[in-house]
């Protein structure tokens, strides 16, 4: 049989992407059908007009949510589900919420050296668990040449407009076929699902990609989405 295929459309600043990515690691210990697909990680912004250089976390939570309680009891959910997976959420590192959008390019280099997976959870881990600013590109470096990537080829990207068509095509690409949220999972272009699912989820879709069966009826696992009239993210 022929090697799978999954897609997967996400972005750095969603708590349940980097959940999703670890119940998919556990699917993946389920299952020899997805432990051995081809992994693709394609691009979301769930903020695609923030400034460049981000914005206060408190600030934007507080406006996004009524209240910073309310953004710290949303905040606890998390750190709650991410213990579960072994994410050691520290949202009291977080001093802002970034634009993402060079982050995403980086990935799609990722994607060019073949080491997209190690750049992906860097990336996480810099934001979620270090509290590192994503908007600052010397971070970005950083993050990314620690993770395998070669850091003159990351300086490069950065300094100039390389990717940046590439990630804009993807993120119209599933603007297209209506995803409003992240993160959301295509398996071999037959099956998609969205949510940071249980791993039991991930083994089904695959299987059911292979056998040609349409995917089984099953509510949206936990993610941040976009309110296509008022543009507001859930998280």
């Amino acid at each position: 049989m022929a090697r799978q295929r999954l897609e997967i459309y996400s972005d750095l600043i969603c708590p349940w992407c980097y959940i999703g990515k670890r119940r998919l690691e556990a699917a993946q210990r389920l299952s020899d059908d997805v432990r051995t697909a081809h992994i693709i990680w394609h691009p979301f912004q769930l903020n695609p007009d923030m400034p460049p250089a981000g914005v206060d976390r408190r600030t934007y939570r507080t406006e996004k949510f009524g209240s910073w309680e309310q953004s710290l009891e949303l905040d606890a959910q998390v750190v709650r589900a991410g213990a579960d997976v072994g994410i050691a959420f520290n949202y009291s590192a977080v001093q802002r919420t970034p634009n993402t959008f060079d982050s995403h390019r980086l990935i799609w280099l990722a994607g060019e050296h073949g080491n997209q997976d190690p750049v992906v959870e860097a990336l996480f881990a810099a934001y979620f668990v270090e509290g590192r600013d994503l908007s600052q590109r010397s971070e970005l470096v950083e993050i990314a040449a620690a993770a395998g990537l070669p850091r003159d080829a990351a300086q490069d990207l950065l300094t100039g407009n390389e990717g940046a068509a590439e990630v804009r095509a993807k993120e119209q690409e599933v603007r297209d076929l209506g995803v409003q949220g992240v993160p959301f999972y295509l398996v071999d272009r037959r099956v998609g699902f969205s949510g940071a699912q249980p791993p039991e989820l991930f083994v089904d879709a695959f299987q059911r990609a292979a056998n040609e069966r349409e995917p089984a009826t099953a509510a949206s696992g936990d993610s941040c989405s976009v309110d296509p009239a008022t543009g507001k993210r859930s998280c």
